[in-house]
């Protein structure tokens, strides 16, 4: 009994320091955060998550940015950074860069058990554009080519739902490169309309850039919106160690709980959201294939010339 109890201890502490182990070859841990907001906003925002990661995990965790999503989607596909948080669209498109070499482990859940969002496009409020309709002949700016809301979810419904080509529609289609970018361009007159995306009625980007000063209240209104999205994933490199895929989705999984301030933050929480995020749901690859599926289609319509 002696010997049985000893090997099993043996047993159990190899195990632990199997999965320990990981952390010698990843002393630095690097996570890809997207361009929907600049550069500022965005390490501002996920500092509070940064710092808890790297408390929990005991290893250097830094933040990756880029000027587009493709920078962040080709540093994960050339194995520089180990994890990042991807919408739909950008997961597919890492996805298809890696020959299938990413997993998807968690998204955002909203406070109603929600986990989507919604692809919309807004004009100036006096620009007497109140439909997509009043909008043809017009400029009109996607924010990314690998944005899900800002770019495959609106362009493929245009086609598939509402009976048109944003090439022919439009007057001038452009990409405004991120979507404050695209939001401003229609404030200041750059764009007639510009895609972007919403939570709800009075959580998205172009609220959020009201609450920052970024734009007058009143400014923008949405003339469009699309079905709801599924929400991104946290998205890790598929060669990574699975102990070390694990333990960092259950570190991010308790960030809300564990540090309810710094989750206001990330969230971009605010008092009169009356659907907040609340916290993460793990979910994998399946969930997605739709996108990827949505992804090929506009590239065969590309392609196609049609």
């Amino acid at each position: 009994m002696k010997l049985l109890t000893t090997s099993a201890l043996v047993a159990i502490m190899a195990t632990a320091a199997t999965a320990e182990g990981w952390k010698d070859d990843y002393q630095v841990l690097k996570f890809g955060i997207l361009s929907g907001e600049n550069e500022k906003d965005r390490l501002m925002r996920n500092e509070p998550l940064r710092v808890y990661l790297e408390d929990t995990l005991g290893v250097q965790v830094e933040i990756f940015t880029a000027g587009n999503y493709d920078g962040v989607i080709q540093a994960l596909a050339a194995n520089q950074i180990e994890i990042a948080r991807l919408g739909s669209s950008s997961y597919a498109a890492a996805y298809t860069a890696t020959e299938g070499g990413v997993v998807p482990t968690l998204t955002s859940r909203k406070t109603d058990g929600s986990t989507g969002y919604f692809s919309i496009v807004v004009t100036r409020c006096d620009s007497g554009i109140t439909s997509l309709e009043d909008a043809k002949g017009k400029v009109h700016a996607f924010a990314d080519p690998d944005s899900t809301s800002g770019y495959a979810v609106p362009y493929y419904n245009m086609i598939t739902r509402d009976g048109f080509k944003p090439e022919e529609f439009f007057g001038t289609v452009t990409f405004s490169g991120s979507h404050e970018a695209g939001v401003s361009g229609v404030v200041n007159g750059t764009f007639d309309t510009a895609a972007t995306y919403q939570n709800n009625d009075v959580d998205g980007i172009y609220q959020r850039m009201e609450e920052k000063g970024m734009i007058e209240p009143g400014q923008v209104c949405k003339i469009w919106e699309s079905p709801e999205i599924t929400s991104g994933p946290w998205t890790f490199r598929k060669n990574l160690p699975e102990a070390l895929i694990e333990d960092v989705t259950a570190a991010i999984e308790s960030f809300p709980d564990a540090d309810p301030e710094g989750w206001k933050l990330y969230s971009s929480w605010t008092a009169d959201d009356p659907n907040p995020e609340a916290g993460f749901q793990r979910v994998n690859a399946e969930r997605y294939q739709w996108i990827i599926d949505m992804r090929a289609w506009i590239k065969d319509q590309r392609r196609s010339g049609s």
